[in-house]
């Protein structure tokens, strides 16, 4: 944790450390201080996070990596301001609490298991693993409970669009982190047929290890660099990570939300990639295409078209832009294999998923983001 982080933290503390119970009225200045404490700890996970893939495509795992050093002092300032929120309930309600604490304990009951998989098993072979799984589960979370408390709390200011905008842009790096195996992998492979691989050769030997091979050649590295099929990434990048775009959209309630998110995020990863780069690290194919599917999302918001017909029209059109950015994108940079056949069942899965969510929110008495236009308005 940084001096100033540490400095601003045990003010904090000294000044509001008493007891009390969620909802409990938060002055101004220590609501911003814990949300810009909040926005330093997701920032220092996304940070080593993406450092950790770029990482484990040129070395085997280290548990005390920079990347991961990086991540935990993320994860120490969260589980500091949890414990805050918890025992003076400033700064965020009840349910937002529970978010946090629910969402704290899947995180770290994933890490332990993650450590015993890569024991037993070394590093795996792809970002879609079980203990993976749990550790964005756990994350998703206790973003929830962060957007919930700042939604809750905030008042109505020119920082309460921004500050919610950039925790769902954190929330979307965390949807978006298994697919960038793939974004890693297509280089890697590239890396190699140029007779220059970006791994070093106990991770290559290790790659053919996992797949049996008494040597390493270009199988044992495709089946570690792209190990699932190629529908997977197009089918997640336009679904689950299209959805959190429409999510926020709806609660931000600003015109082009989803589209700033977006390119908030490729922006991140264009920076990210001359910076590994020039540390000697492999870099990532970036997914600049998303800007044109989030586009879509936001085009949905605008139609004049009736209420119960905008998200499957914002579907198709999410999908359409979506597909056919990331096909100019292989042809005139680079992009993961994708599988275009894949578009079709895509385009209703999020149609579907994106319905689910307006019916529960509407119909069943969701308020988990109370006053928040509907998901289709």
């Amino acid at each position: 944790m940084s001096t100033g982080a540490r400095s601003r933290l045990a003010d904090l503390a000294e000044r509001y450390w008493t007891r009390g119970a969620p909802g409990r009225e938060t002055p101004p200045e220590l609501l911003t201080g814990l949300f810009r404490l909040w926005l330093l700890a997701l920032f220092l996970k996304v940070l080593g996070a993406s450092w950790d893939v770029s990482w484990h495509f040129k070395w085997l795992r280290d548990d005390l990596a920079p990347p991961h050093l990086i991540n935990i002092t993320g994860n120490a300032i969260v589980v500091a301001l949890v414990l805050f929120h918890g025992y003076t309930g400033y700064g965020t309600d009840r349910l937002g609490l529970r978010l946090m604490q629910w969402g704290a304990g899947i995180f770290f009951t994933a890490v332990p298991l993650d450590l015993i998989n890569h024991r037993v098993n070394g590093l795996d072979i792809t970002s879609w693993s079980v203990s993976h799984a749990l550790l964005y589960l756990g994350t998703v979370v206790m973003i929830s409970g962060a957007i919930r408390a700042w939604w809750v709390n905030a008042p109505e200011n020119r920082a309460r669009p921004v500050v919610l905008g950039l925790l769902w842009l954190f929330f979307l790096e965390n949807v978006w982190f298994p697919n960038q195996h793939q974004e890693y992998g297509v280089l890697s492979v590239a890396a190699w047929d140029r007779g220059a691989p970006y791994a070093e050769p106990i991770l290559l030997q290790f790659a053919a290890d996992q797949i049996g091979k008494p040597s390493v050649d270009r199988d044992s590295l495709v089946a570690f660099s792209l190990p699932v099929p190629d529908w997977v990434y197009p089918v997640w990048a336009c679904t689950a990570a299209l959805l959190v775009l429409a999510m926020a959209r709806a609660m931000v309630g600003r015109r082009w939300t989803a589209t700033l998110i977006a390119a908030g995020y490729v922006g991140f990863r264009a920076v990210l990639w001359p910076l590994l780069a020039g540390i000697d690290f492999p870099p990532s194919a970036v997914p600049f295409f998303f800007v044109l599917a989030a586009l879509g999302v936001d085009l949905a918001f605008l139609l004049p078209v009736p209420e119960w017909a905008r998200a499957p029209i914002g579907s198709v059109l999410a999908i359409g832009l979506g597909y056919g950015a990331v096909a100019l994108q292989g042809f005139v940079l680079v992009a993961p294999p994708v599988d275009y056949g894949s578009a079709v069942p895509a385009a209703i899965l999020l149609a579907a998923s994106w319905s689910a969510v307006v019916w529960l929110h509407q119909r069943r008495g969701w308020h988990v983001l109370p006053g928040a236009q509907p998901l289709v308005s």
